[in-house]
């Protein structure tokens, strides 16, 4: 938030970055393709409401930078946020809706289906820049897609990488070779273990919420699992799953994972790292700046980060996390409303803070002067958004995912089997309207 847990995120088809991405960025310039936040006016005039999500990449000060330059450079547009968690934005957009409260919101991957298919978004296809195609990751754009048309703008790919102390690690003679799969990673935590390094060396966000379907989907795909199958129905209890589910289950019997993990969220988990109680640990890109952050964090310069860890199945996918700021059916700016979009989501203010949330433009990945302000990140980043797990793609997604956790969570804390929690799981979600 802070790490996207929705972030969780998520934030419906992959985002891929491309290998080579070719090109450089001008600042105020447009050569890229990416929309010019500058040059004053356009749009419609008014204020326009913005539902907003606490626990973004970017934090309450740095929005607030953006909207006063953008209220300078168009005069005629006010703009007034509302903040909530994660676990609350979707439900606040859905009771929110009939009142029109808010011209934009900021929508998970996940729920373009449902929310454009029960009319609470607008269809923006028209406005859609010819050259966002191009220049824009091979899949940002179809972050914002259902049904062959675009309902908002793409903002911030996004997927969970693997963080580790570094220095723990140095202590039983571990290095960044022996964590690039999940089956090193578990022995190198048992040496911290046996060595008293730590208690629980992992972390995990394994509360009952989009959480924990993040961290699952990362290591379902490590496992060879998938959500579906290649016809688009529900395969929540495949072999694959149990396995997963089984893996999970083990490292907290184990003494391996840190119990309390099934009450965490991602802030949670960040900050048992950064207070040195954990060495391992699975978190979005903006995690990397908090572990460093000197007013908080008591391993500064000890943290190290990567693409997640290689399942059985050698497959290594971090979960699809990005998100869409989409415009409201109900909003009476609409204009005004693109025209906030398109300054707030353009490759200058992506660039100017990508120390806590990634670019959407492929140029940003060459660029060296963009690069340097989050070299780890951007180099562990580029390589994971070439290599996602995407969430069920499906209208009702919310109901199969509380339903995925209430029963994730019942194996966790073994009231079930995984086998058996994950069929009631896929019975339930067959049975779901």
């Amino acid at each position: 938030m802070n790490a996207i847990t929705r972030r969780a995120i998520a934030r419906g088809a992959v985002v891929a970055a491309t290998a080579g991405l070719v090109g450089s960025s001008l600042i105020g310039c447009s050569v890229t393709g990416a929309s010019s936040p500058t040059g004053g006016g356009g749009g419609d005039s008014g204020t326009i409401n913005v539902l907003m999500m606490k626990q973004a990449g970017y934090n309450e000060s740095d929005v607030s930078a953006i909207i006063s330059s953008f209220e300078a450079d168009h005069p005629k547009i006010k703009v007034k946020t509302t903040w909530v968690p994660y676990e609350a934005l979707h439900d606040k957009i859905v009771t929110s809706a009939p009142a029109g409260t808010y011209d934009v919101v900021l929508m998970d991957v996940i729920w373009p289906a449902e929310f454009a298919s029960k009319g609470l978004i607008a269809d923006v296809t028209s406005k859609i820049p010819a050259d966002w195609k191009t220049d824009m990751l091979g899949g940002a754009l179809s972050t914002a897609e259902y049904d062959g048309k675009y309902w908002g703008a793409p903002w911030a790919p996004s997927t969970k990488l693997f963080f580790y102390n570094t220095d723990m690690l140095a202590k039983v003679g571990a290095t960044a070779d022996d964590v690039k799969s999940w089956d090193g990673v578990l022995a190198v935590a048992k040496k911290l273990k046996d060595a008293g390094v730590v208690k629980y060396p992992l972390s995990w966000s394994w509360s009952q919420a989009e959480a924990l379907i993040c961290d699952y989907a990362d290591l379902l795909g490590s496992f060879g699992g998938t959500f579906t199958d290649s016809s688009g129905k529900l395969t929540l209890n495949s072999p694959e799953a149990v396995q997963t589910l089984t893996w999970m289950k083990k490292t907290i019997d184990d003494g391996l994972s840190d119990p309390a993990s099934v009450t965490y969220l991602e802030n949670d988990t960040g900050k048992s790292m950064a207070a040195g109680n954990t060495a391992m640990e699975l978190n979005w890109e903006s995690t990397f700046a908090d572990l460093n952050d000197k007013s908080s964090s008591t391993i500064v310069g000890k943290a190290a980060v990567t693409a997640p860890p290689a399942g059985p199945s050698g497959k290594n996918p971090g979960v699809n996390g990005s998100m869409v700021w989409s415009i409201t059916s109900g909003s009476k700016h609409q204009d005004a409303a693109w025209t906030f979009l398109t300054y707030y989501t353009s490759q200058e203010i992506q660039n100017k803070y990508i120390a806590r949330q990634m670019s959407d433009w492929k140029s940003s990945y060459t660029d060296a002067a963009v690069t340097a302000e989050n070299p780890e990140v951007m180099k562990a980043a580029g390589a994971a958004y070439d290599n996602l797990i995407s969430r069920p793609q499906v209208e009702n997604y919310n109901a199969i995912s509380q339903i995925l956790q209430v029963q994730i969570q019942n194996a966790l804390l073994g009231k079930q089997s995984p086998k058996d929690a994950l069929d009631e799981a896929q019975k339930q979600a067959e049975a779901a309207k």
